[in-house]
């Protein structure tokens, strides 16, 4: 077994003149002071099992629990780090990035950030035992030391074990290179097509404005919900369309930062407004759809009537252009869901999910049919997109008395479910609403890890989950946008790696669908 141990400057100078010199070695958490080496702060701790000693972080919420190392590269122009982590119950918290993760960076000699550094692998739920990993990576200009830093980033809830930590320099040789890019892919923004036709809606049918019917299938393409800038937005945006063959692609998006108003925004959100209308112009210019989505929670406030005026006073006259009122309602009655009311500081019993880490406070939301109203005050007859109750799951209120009111001369709207395999009754929550309505799926997916928020009972294989759900959605003709399209967003992500490499338990599936595979299936949830 490798254990950690830095070695005295002197042999790793020596070492790392070699191919495989150690720049971690053996010892380490087997030692005395182990702890103290790794500068572990509160919350981690040298565990043992029977069969080793390892670094133990505990989840402390909204603290950032983490052990830490500078390593002094000595030279070293290549690197290999291999390590074994195991990770239990993490629940992810306020941000994306609160998890599990081991963030590596590179530092010059005054031991400020390098940039080329690799990424910072990230988990969440629960893992099948310890999971090795390795990753090869070279070393930028200029970089003097590695930082390596396990932790629990704000995570809700959660351990974080890792052990077996080895670093060695190797020959850049042994880098694997990047895959190459496509000589077919379309790098351009606006690639010169024609824009799509502007939808309306004819009972539970989205139809082109010469009156064809169209499925929207897609893919949702996260990072500006959390981001200013996005994490490379517009290529992901384009990959999904020329890769992947969406029609449609979903924007998840916030109001602060629309409006200039999030840390580090300085110019009134004029530059994540031009990234947003990059991503439009990628996909009208393809001749696909893009859904703006609104990705807040619970129920809506007055900030989000303001925004609506202005992103459809923008948008209103694109016909590529579809607008999610708001993300994912919950813990609110159908009443205040639809026309506003006082909203409580307690989470509602009964069968739902507390799908996040979000804190429950009261307010008084303006409700959905004012943010419907806020849209097509701006002269907006844009299709209109609206999600129910449960995180959007549930749309079987629209049936039930309280769908909105869209203008008569209008009258483009469908609405919303967030489909995963902790949820139940496909029946009753969207499939007879699909009846009388156009259902969009704004967010599907399943994964192979097992997240600690899903009662046991109703943890599903992926591997028999998403032939099924992707049958479901094609026998009924369900329109959809697969989550997510990004390689740490998650649950679930679509791909991995570098590239648009689909994961296995779920992006295979969706881009054999959208490419154009059948799936049978009768077995409902």
């Amino acid at each position: 077994m490798r254990m950690i141990a830095i070695l005295p400057a002197t042999i790793l100078g020596c070492l790392a003149q070699l191919a495989a010199a150690d720049l971690i070695g053996d010892g380490g958490f087997a030692a005395e002071g182990a702890a103290a080496a790794w500068n572990a702060g509160a919350g981690a701790e040298i565990a043992t099992d029977p069969a080793s000693r390892f670094m133990r972080l505990q989840a402390d919420p909204a603290k950032m629990v983490m052990a830490y190392q500078l390593i002094p590269l000595h030279g070293a122009k290549a690197l290999r780090l291999s390590y074994r982590a195991r990770w239990k119950g993490v629940q992810r918290g306020a941000q994306m990035w609160h998890d599990a993760r081991v963030i590596l960076d590179f530092k010059d000699k005054d031991k400020q950030k390098v940039s080329g550094g690799p990424g910072h692998p990230n988990y969440n739920g629960t893992s099948d035992g310890w999971q090795p990993r390795s990753i090869s990576m070279l070393v930028p200009e200029g970089a003097a030391f590695l930082e390596m830093m396990p932790c629990l980033f704000n995570a809700k809830a959660g351990t974080f074990d890792i052990d077996d930590i080895s670093l060695v320099a190797i020959d850049p040789s042994e880098v694997p290179p990047k895959p190459a890019k496509s000589a077919k892919k379309e790098t351009k923004i606006d690639a010169g097509g024609t824009p799509p036709q502007a939808l309306k809606v004819q009972g539970n049918k989205i139809l082109r404005a010469d009156g064809s019917e169209i499925w929207l299938q897609g893919a949702s393409v996260d990072s500006l919900q959390w981001s200013n800038t996005g994490e490379d937005i517009v290529n992901n945006v384009i990959g999904a369309i020329d890769e992947w063959k969406a029609n449609v692609v979903r924007l998840p998006m916030v109001e602060q930062r629309w409006f200039g108003q999030a840390g580090g925004q300085t110019d009134n959100g004029a530059q994540y407004r031009e990234i947003i209308d990059q991503c439009v112009k990628a996909a009208s210019s393809r001749g696909v759809y893009l859904i703006l989505d609104l990705h807040r929670f619970r129920a809506p406030k007055e900030e989000h009537v303001a925004f609506w005026k202005d992103a459809a006073n923008t948008y209103k006259d694109n016909p590529a252009v579809i607008f999610e009122l708001f993300n994912e309602p919950h813990d609110i009655s159908w009443e205040a869901w639809r026309d506003g009311g006082d909203v409580t500081d307690k989470r509602k019993s009964g069968d739902t999910v507390a799908e996040n880490a979000e804190k429950i406070v009261s307010f008084r939301t303006v409700g959905m049919q004012a943010l419907l109203d806020a849209v097509r005050s701006t002269g907006a007859r844009n299709l209109v997109l609206a999600g129910g109750l449960d995180y959007a799951y549930d749309a079987s209120g629209v049936i039930k008395g309280f769908a909105l009111k869209d203008k008569e001369d209008v009258a483009n709207l469908a609405y919303v479910a967030h489909v995963y395999p902790w949820k139940s009754d496909w029946q009753g929550k969207f499939l007879d609403v699909a009846k009388v309505h156009p259902i969009v799926m704004t967010e599907v997916g399943c994964d192979a890890v097992r997240y600690s928020f899903i009662p046991a009972n109703r943890h599903e294989n992926p591997y028999t989950w998403a032939p099924d759900m992707i049958a479901c959605i094609q026998k009924y003709k369900l329109h959809w946008t697969a989550f997510s399209f990004h390689r740490s967003c998650g649950p679930p992500m679509l791909m991995k790696g570098d590239g648009f490499v689909p994961t296995p338990f779920w992006g295979a599936f969706v881009r054999a669908a959208l490419s154009g595979s059948q799936f049978t299936s009768d077995r409902l949830r």
